[in-house]
Parts: structure tokens; sequence; C-alpha cells
């Protein structure tokens, strides 16, 4: 489900990070969600059609309006250049439902939060959700330089950690003195979640305990070509489209929620291929590299992909 909505504010955080509100253009309000939540972003620039997700850092229980916090990517695929460059207060754009794969545990006895410089999006719509409730919480964010930081509300005991200050994070002091129960969520770089995470595990953290939150977006490739065997249909996947947006270019059923690799829901069957599957999602195990795609991210390389689309 999407709805139109206003672009009603456009407030800079960061030299890089923008505020944008969007609000139903009758006032109407939306339904709330839970912190953690992201929406997708559906822009229309010129001919190109952009999907991109971002995460809710507004009060869930605020119906009156979404918020979200883009970082202005000047190597990406255009999401984030078009929402800084062209969208301004007034213009309508369509938005999707809140989808939440990134909540809050409710059986943590504590709530253990790590961000790296843009990665406290998600946190921020949480922590409106923490202060209603008695979990105990500890945010720490970390950030290259003070002018990465965003300009908004933290608790007064966040713990800000700056690499130009010297104040780098301690991940063991930090993971090794938490009371059994604890959730641990991190979102940030590929690189920093790797590292909490795999520090976590080495310090016998319980899988179940650690959450991750990183939408990656669909690297630019050579062109490639792909045989959609359900379909009868043959398509070619452009340098810089992924293979999720040749297929719904051609209007070939491929379900999504975050259209970053993490949800799982564009999952594919492989039947064919000569060559080599690229991945770069989060969602497979390494076994099933040789059986399944993930459209969304994915690329291949060699003479030809068959997949069961």
């Amino acid at each position: 489900m999407t709805q139109i909505l206003k672009l009603t504010e456009k407030q800079p955080l960061s030299p890089r990070i923008t505020r944008f509100r969007f609000e139903h253009p009758k006032g109407l309000p939306l339904p709330v969600f839970s912190g953690g939540a992201h929406v997708m972003v559906t822009m229309q620039d010129g001919e190109v059609l952009r999907r991109n997700a971002y995460s809710l850092i507004s009060d869930p229980q605020d119906g009156s309006g979404y918020e979200i916090a883009v970082q202005r990517e000047d190597q990406g695929r255009g999401g984030s250049a078009y929402l800084h460059q062209k969208a301004q207060p007034g213009m309508l754009i369509e938005i999707g439902a809140p989808v939440n794969l990134f909540g809050l545990n409710q059986t943590a006895r504590k709530h253990l939060m790590i961000a790296g410089g843009v990665g406290i999006t998600p946190f921020l719509a949480q922590l409106h959700e923490l202060a209603r409730f008695d979990t105990p919480f500890e945010l720490h964010v970390s950030v290259r330089n003070r002018a990465d930081l965003p300009e908004v509300v933290l608790p007064d005991d966040a713990q800000i950690h700056v690499s130009d200050e010297d104040s780098r994070i301690d991940l063991n002091a930090i993971l090794s003195t938490q009371p059994l129960g604890t959730h641990l969520y991190v979102c940030g770089s590929a690189r920093m979640i790797e590292s909490v995470l795999a520090q976590a595990s080495a310090l016998g953290w319980p899988r179940d305990a650690l959450h991750s939150e990183e939408f990656l977006a669909p690297s630019p490739g050579e062109p490639f070509k792909v045989h959609c065997a359900r379909s009868a249909m043959s398509l070619t996947v452009g340098a810089q489209q992924s293979l999720l947006e040749a297929l719904e270019l051609a209007g070939i059923d491929a379900p999504w929620l975050c259209r970053g690799g993490a949800c799982g829901q564009c999952e594919t069957e492989v039947l064919a291929c000569d060559g080599q599957i690229e991945h770069h999602d989060h969602w497979l195990d390494p076994t099933e590299h040789g059986a399944k795609i993930m459209p969304c991210v994915s690329r291949f390389r060699g003479t030809l992909l068959t997949i069961d689309r």
C-alpha cells in the first residue's frame, strides 16, 4: 500500500544529511508504526523511476506526519541526490506503508544500540518508543568528526565517539559488560556492522540477540542477460539497473519490502547459470549462492542466467 503525501518540511541536519517531513495533503492522520520501521520513497526523476528505503525518525505514535533523514550520496544511483536537489516543500511524493525489519525485541531486559554516522536514523524513532517504557537502554554513536553528527535530539546519557578527537568506540569494553538478556542493535556501514557483530559473536552473544540493519544500493556493473523461465521472457539488465528493476519494467512480478538485500521477499531460484552470480545481499546463506539470487541488489557476469520468474 502506498500513499501520495506532501513534502512539508526540508531541513539540513548536517552538511550532508537533510530531514524531510511528509504529511497527508488533506491533513488526515497517517498510520502509526513501530520504532525501526522504514518507508519506500518512490521518485519520478525525469524518465527514471527511483525507489529508495529510508528509516522513519519521527515519533511512531504521531500520525500527523512521517519524517526521514537522508544522507546525500554523490556517487549513489540518484535517489538521495533527487531528494536533496529537486524535492521541494509542496511537492507530492509516493510514500509506501511503514515496514519494520529492525524492531525492538520486547523480551529484552536491556537494549544496546550502536550507530555509525547516519546509522542513527532508525534509533531515533525507537528512542521515542523507549521513552514510554521502563526497559533500560544504552546508546553509542560513532562518527568521524563532529560535522558528521546530525543535529537531532539524543538522550543526555548517549555516548558520542568521535574518531578525530581520539574517542573511538571500545567495542570490547561495551559488549563484554552487558547484563544477561541484553539485545544488541547496530546500524551503520557494512564494515562497522560486520565488526560489531563479529566482536559480539566472539564474546559469546547468542545469535538471536543480535540485530543489524543496512539497506544496500544496487551496485552498477556490466549489462547482462537473464531468461525468465516462468514468464518465457529474455531481458537485458542495464549497467545502472538492478535485476529487480528490469523485471518490473518487463511487467514480471517480484515481491519486495526493502529493495536492499535484507528482507528476503524477492528471493528467486536460479535454474541455470552460465557464468558467475555476484551476491551483494545480507539474506542468503553462502550455501544457497549457487541456487538462488536476490534480484534487488545482486548481479551476474557471464553468458546467460536463467531464473524462476
